[in-house]
């Protein structure tokens, strides 16, 4: 009996033994979580801040040199060489009137002006002024001595590309992108990289490294994005000629925003090598550079400068089609197809209006605009675009973001997409009844769930884009105006908006080179007719849709314009056609 109970007293005190044991290697193991967390929180505020300081250190360095230039060459009109097209800098630059070094100087001081009032710019390339002293070898260059801004994802050799996200930093290039050689050897001096939003997969423009860019017409209203900076450096003055990368608008709608010309080509026109997306290997929705500029033949003369054989011998991928000038350049009356609305989104009134004036000009000038009506809309959102996109159901993209500050402007997108798949399903269920167009949004981020699927997916986007053709052949047209996003949106509401890319991811989608250009500007009696608009849909999208571009009176409105793919120059000689009637119309 007596052994019994020592057994007993034994086993009791083991197990008291045991919960302590147990309980002091739980409050161990959390604080290790917590130290390793604090840890990993202030790695990555340490990695932001190298970014940060490395941005302010090449400002400063910048601004030394600009000084130490301007003080050695009072005579620098700096005034008068900033007031020239692309097209008139580089004639004078090729005839000697004007040398490269009060160029570059000139625009490095601008730039550094307008990113103190805007944020622009994520770092100021040095080699710049390196590459200005060996200029003159490449004097031939259709761009010889003009400087250029860069997005931050287009590769420079020893500079990272952060694509907004921790993950990217002091991870630097090892080379340049192909796009970078071809401009060096046209005799174009890469100066400085700008901002775009975090994950680039939005069209506002903020991350938490480099904080948010603002609107050169209203620092009250965001850029766009997500070649927000371009869009910001360009429209304010700081640069004549950049390079924006558009997966669903990312080059046009800063553009509109920003009252800026853009242009993406058709994919596989310009090569993608070096051009950092935020993950690969998504196929549906394609990815293209381009060029922004002030003005249409600045586009143009950079495509132009691109499709050369250098860029041919560098990336065999893309097909060795140099630019048609004579096509460019054509003055034939065209058939243009035109909608004021894609039956998903509904424009404000002020871009409607825009879009009727261009219209009038055209057929005052000659030519033949006819009714034109997107096919299935609604589908290629939800079941090509959208899940193609995210095939994955945004994990890769969740995956990205992984241990990082999350930006205000991406948060309502990643709240939706962190959505458990089996919740999002209950969701679709139950908000049927009463939505419209969440329920397929929401089905769509589920992803697909096989590589049968996949295939299907893959299958239904090529029948997709070939019904589109025959209709736009059935049409007889020769390029569509339609509409574009904006005018610029207030601050927090563009990853609420992510629907209205509708408008503008179709034709990366499509694969159809498009552009924005400029037309006029929000009055008064548009602001009035905004506050009537009923919209579409009469849904929560609407009415948030119409609080983002409220207040914007004076701001830009831009139009669309679209071609067939690989008929690029087509699309830019129609760009040129809107550009001109309005140009003449004002005067």
């Amino acid at each position: 009996m007596e052994t019994l109970k020592d057994l007993v007293r034994g086993v009791k005190v083991d197990s008291q033994a045991a919960v302590l044991l147990t309980s002091a290697a739980c409050g161990v193991g959390a604080l290790l979580m917590v130290v390793r967390t604090v840890s990993e929180h202030r790695a990555v505020k340490n990695k932001i801040q190298r970014a940060r300081s490395r941005r302010t250190e090449s400002l400063q360095r910048a601004e030394q040199e600009v000084l130490r230039y301007k003080q050695s060459h009072p005579s620098c009109d700096s005034a008068a060489i900033l007031s020239l097209s692309l097209s008139e800098l580089t004639k004078q630059l090729r005839e000697g009137s004007l040398c490269p070094e009060d160029v570059f100087y000139s625009y490095m001081q601008k730039a550094l002006a307008v990113h103190k009032e805007l944020n622009c710019c994520t770092e100021i390339l040095l080699e710049s002024f390196d590459q200005l002293r060996t200029t003159g070898s490449n004097k031939d260059g259709l761009l010889y001595g003009v400087p250029i801004s860069i997005k931050d994802n287009v590769s420079y050799k020893n500079y990272d590309c952060t694509c907004g996200i921790i993950m990217n930093l002091s991870q630097p290039a090892k080379k340049d992108s192909v796009i970078v050689e071809v401009l060096k050897k046209q005799g174009a001096i890469p100066f400085t990289k700008t901002n775009l939003p975090q994950a680039l997969l939005n069209y506002d423009c903020s991350n938490p490294i480099f904080g948010q860019t603002v609107n050169p017409c209203n620092p009250q209203k965001t850029s766009g994005g997500s070649s927000g900076g371009e869009g910001a450096l360009i429209g304010g003055g700081g640069s004549i000629l950049g390079i924006g990368s558009d997966v669903g608008g990312s080059i046009r709608i800063p553009a509109s925003f920003c009252g800026i010309c853009g242009f993406k080509p058709t994919t596989g026109r310009l090569s993608l090598q070096g051009i950092v997306p935020i993950y690969r290997g998504q196929k549906c929705v394609l990815s293209s550079p381009g060029p922004m500029a002030r003005d249409v033949d600045s586009l143009a003369l950079c495509m132009q400068a691109l499709l050369c054989d250098h860029m041919f011998s560098l990336d065999p991928t893309v097909p060795p089609l140099p630019f048609n000038l004579q096509t460019y350049q054509s003055s034939k009356p065209l058939r243009i197809g035109y909608f004021e609305h894609d039956g998903y989104t509904q424009p404000p009134p002020s871009m409607v209006r825009g879009l009727r004036e261009v219209k009038a000009l055209l057929e005052q000038a000659g030519h033949t605009v006819v009714p034109y009506e997107p096919l299935r809309v609604s589908q290629a959102v939800n079941e090509f675009i959208v899940k193609g996109v995210f095939a994955d159901g945004a994990a890769t993209m969740l995956q990205k973001l992984k241990g990082g500050p999350l930006d205000p402007c991406l948060k309502p997108q990643i709240v939706l997409y962190s959505i458990p798949t089996w919740l999002k399903r209950i969701l679709v269920f139950l908000l049927t009844p009463f939505s419209t167009r969440v329920p397929p949004i929401l089905s769509a981020l589920c992803g697909v769930s096989s590589p049968a699927e996949v295939w299907e997916q893959h299958a239904a986007v090529e029948d997709y884009i070939s019904d589109t053709i025959a209709h736009w052949r059935k049409c007889n047209i020769d390029v569509l105006l339609c509409p574009m996003i904006g005018p610029a949106f207030n601050f927090l509401y563009c990853g609420k908006l992510t629907c209205l890319s509708s408008l503008t991811m179709i034709y990366n989608l499509l694969n159809f080179p498009a552009g924005a250009v400029p037309v006029s500007t929000v009055t008064a009696q548009d602001e009035e007719d905004l506050k009537h608009l009923k919209g579409l849909y009469q849904d929560t999208w609407e009415k948030m849709h119409k609080e983002a571009v409220s207040g914007a009176e004076g701001l830009p409105v831009a139009v669309q314009c679209v071609a067939l793919p690989w008929q690029d120059e087509l699309c830019l000689r129609f760009m040129k056609e809107v550009e001109q009637l309005v140009k003449h119309k004002k005067n």
